[in-house]
């Protein structure tokens, strides 16, 4: 997510993460066609702000995806169709850390179709909201911290419980599904953005539970971490799965096993990263992505949002076919 640039001489936030193209290892034999059959699903407008920031998906193969710069919630169907479920309430002087304005960010489903939003403004207004599956005006259910940026959201519906991860204060917060109070539940230099150049100010972004474990990516350090979740909720020591991950952003499983589809959004790229840390690419902007933001998998379909937001072209919704599962590991 976001980083501030300057493009067509007007003050743009940018959601995208790091300058230089990641150079992941050339593709092993037979792992560049794990991945087939890309298309791109349906196309967004740009000028309208619709940057496709973070995706969540539905048993029917739709997805709902958040557009950071409209500060919207979109719905679209596996045919293509767009619609708007839901538009964040305006805030007169945004001052998000970074990006200077307000955005909507990561978006968490539960099994319900209940839907929840990261909102970051840099104002009382900052925190996680929920929109619910009969329509209804979004609700704060949660404040975050306005001089932070929180970015990936992942829920835990067994424990009850909400992960946003914070960019700029390198923390992932902990809420109740319910709503109530954040709590400060991984913090530390692994998760913190780096404190110089060639960094970006974006530690902590995409973020997922699966299983004992919540992980997270860290953009200015290029690396994938797995925190152990304590048998009492605590978190455990953080550990690095991988790095070298140039413009990381957000990710997924593709099976049952360790291996991630990553997002590398400077890089254009989405990479399969093996458990034992090696990155093999499997999607470029050949197949048309434009900044990729994140990645969600329902049985063997991948979905990859783009948000074309340094490129400045076609930000869309790609889907592709995984030739196989990739099992545990």
């Amino acid at each position: 997510m976001p980083r501030l640039s300057r493009l067509t001489g007007a003050a743009t936030a940018v959601l995208a993460l790091g300058l230089v193209a990641a150079t992941p290892a050339p593709p092993a034999p037979g792992s560049e066609r794990l991945v087939t059959d890309s298309r791109v699903l349906t196309h967004f407008d740009l000028t309208a702000g619709r940057t496709p920031e973070n995706i969540a998906l539905a048993p029917d193969g739709s997805a709902d995806l958040t557009f950071a710069y409209a500060r919207q919630v979109a719905h679209v169907t596996p045919e293509g169709l767009t619609r708007i479920r839901a538009t964040l309430p305006v805030v007169a002087h945004p001052a998000t850390p970074r990006v200077h304005r307000a955005v909507v960010t990561g978006i968490a489903r539960a099994h319900d179709g209940t839907l929840y939003v990261n909102y970051a403004t840099g104002t009382r207004r900052t925190g996680i909201w929920r929109l619910s599956p009969d329509g209804g005006a979004p609700e704060k259910i949660a404040a975050l911290p306005a001089d932070g940026l929180p970015n990936g959201l992942a829920l835990d519906e067994h424990q009850g419980v909400l992960y946003a991860a914070d960019s700029v204060r390198g923390t992932v917060w902990r809420v109740p599904q319910a709503g109530g109070t954040a709590t400060k539940w991984a913090s530390g230099p692994a998760l913190a953005p780096l404190p110089a150049p060639p960094a970006h100010g974006f530690g902590a972004n995409g973020i997922k539970v699966r299983r004992d474990a919540v992980w997270v990516s860290n953009s200015d350090r290029g690396t994938l971490l797995r925190i152990p979740v304590g048998p009492d909720g605590t978190a455990g020591p953080v550990e690095t799965r991988a790095d070298a991950l140039t413009g990381i952003d957000d990710f997924a499983f593709p099976g049952h096993g360790r291996s991630v589809l990553a997002a590398l959004n400077s890089g254009n790229q989405v990479v399969l990263i093996h458990p034992d840390g090696a990155v093999h690419p499997v999607l470029t902007a050949e197949d048309g992505l434009s900044n990729p933001t994140s990645v969600a998998v329902r049985g063997r379909t991948v979905y990859v949002p783009s948000a074309a937001f340094t490129t400045r072209r076609d930000p869309n919704l790609l889907l592709a076919r995984l030739r196989h599962l990739i099992g545990r590991g």
